[in-house]
């Protein structure tokens, strides 16, 4: 173990803050798993307790090994690993598993396991990857909209015509996150301008043909959307059940919360250990505790772009804010739909909510991130060795 902590690299305030966020998970999910045991109907809250915590394990293998691999490889990983999405992505959706008639094609299991794989999560990763390195290789080139059009909007628009029928927040979130990594990396605003419009336009194409022809489009979620749009805004508190009973914890939490383990509504919220958590953590831990969830996150946010201005090239800078932005965007989205910002959108509380796939996704998101940082510090070290060696190298290069 002391051979592995020497041996970490990158920015060490990411490291610390993952590491809260996965020692504080433990408090609310041992509290909220009292109610899988209650509607699952099976299993332990300790049993719970500790699948979480070997997820947890898992994932920081997955990001010690990530961050040991030089961040330039994940440019030709990304072209290798976007068919494989869409292979994986197109199993999904078509195995045909569906709940209360509507499409649930989100996981497949892993043999010997007993996991479920979320596919999105995995296909969100690649699809930032190889947008960094289609926008890095073509930095200084003028791009053709054409070009442009078969190299990368065809890859990416198939991942997402794949995640659509059974995510669609998922979907919304990447397109919405390739949209601001291309702005940032140079790509012309009007090219923007034009794939922004075809998205809205295949979207609604798609609603509009699902509606039409309900029995072709029967396993889709479309009135699953539409319902919690429309629920999102009616005061009816049946029809709006579970964002009502997070806003009531919420408001039973007040400022310094009724203390660990004492939840009263989790035992009403069907997703208090996932989707509405973070009123769960409000509710035993305050308003205090769920700001202070979220001074870790924005402090995330605050490492992450430090480490992409600092990073030298400009597929490293890409691929940080690429892969990093989202766990903070999705996590802030989390907490919105908890208050009652947003609608539901089933998104999971990274690091926190229960669940496998999204920490394992998290974890490798996050070894990149300090894959590129630990090459900065490298270059920072060769530097400093060399001004060691020749102290007039520090003068030379200042005169330079």
């Amino acid at each position: 173990m002391t051979r592995v902590l020497k041996n970490i690299s990158g920015d060490r305030t990411i490291w610390a803050i993952i590491a809260l966020l996965a020692i504080f998970s433990f408090l609310p999910v041992y509290s909220a798993s009292t109610n899988l045991v209650g509607v699952v109907g099976k299993g332990t809250t300790l049993g719970y307790l500790l699948k979480h915590a070997m997820l947890l394990l898992l994932g920081f293998v997955i990001i010690y090994a990530t961050h040991k691999i030089p961040y330039r490889y994940f440019s030709g990983l990304s072209t290798l690993l976007i068919p494989l999405v869409l292979v994986l992505l197109a199993y999904t959706l078509f195995q045909g598993k569906t709940i209360s008639g509507a499409n649930a094609s989100r996981w497949i299991n892993i043999p010997f396991v007993g996991i479920g794989f979320q596919t999105s999560t995995l296909a969100s990763v690649v699809v930032m990857m190889y947008l960094a390195r289609y926008l890095a290789k073509n930095k200084a080139k003028k791009i053709f909209f054409k070009e442009s059009v078969w190299k990368l909007w065809i890859p990416i628009g198939a991942v997402l015509l794949l995640i659509l029928p059974a995510n669609f927040s998922t979907t919304a979130i990447i397109f919405v996150m390739v949209l601001l990594i291309a702005f940032l990396g140079g790509y012309p605003l009007k090219f923007i301008g034009v794939i922004l419009g075809v998205g809205i336009l295949i979207l609604s194409l798609f609603v509009f043909s699902a509606k039409t022809f309900p029995d072709t489009f029967k396993n889709t979620r479309i009135n699953t959307w539409i319902n919690r749009v429309e629920n999102f805004s009616n005061p009816d508190e049946e029809a709006n059940y579970q964002a009502e009973k997070a806003k009531l914890a919420i408001a039973s939490g007040e400022m310094q919360g009724k203390g660990p383990g004492k939840s009263v509504q989790k035992n009403f919220l069907p997703q208090s250990s996932s989707d509405f958590i973070y009123a769960i953590i409000i509710e035993e831990f305050g308003l205090i505790g769920g700001f202070l969830l979220m001074v870790l996150y924005l402090g995330l946010l605050f490492r992450i772009v430090i480490v992409a201005t600092k990073t030298e090239t400009v597929f490293g800078m890409l691929l940080v804010v690429g892969v990093g932005i989202p766990i903070v965007f999705q996590a802030l989205i989390n907490m919105a739909v908890a208050v009652g910002l947003f609608p539901v959108t089933g998104q999971p509380l990274p690091l926190i909510s229960t669940g496998g796939t999204s920490i394992w996704m998290t974890c490798f998101a996050i070894g990149i991130v300090l894959s590129v940082s630990a090459a900065r510090e490298e270059i920072v070290k060769k530097k400093m060795n060399k001004n060691d060696d020749n102290p007039l190298s520090i003068l030379h290069e200042t005169i330079g």
